[in-house]
């Protein structure tokens, strides 16, 4: 299946706790770390729901 690869880019301080946990979810823990994701509908909602403190890398 294909993967999207994530960077946190933006601190997680001051935001709400769903999108806190959405990024515990998505396994970013630290500023500018990297996960590799599979490329699904459920991926695909939970980057969105964070887009302001994330990046996709192609």
């Amino acid at each position: 299946m294909a993967t999207i690869k994530i960077q946190q880019t933006r601190s997680r301080i001051g935001a709400p706790k769903d999108q806190k946990r959405t990024l515990d979810a998505m396994g970013l823990k630290k500023l500018y770390h990297i996960v590799e994701l599979e490329d699904n509908a459920c991926n695909r909602g939970m980057i969105r729901k964070v887009q302001h403190l994330v990046t996709v890398i192609d």
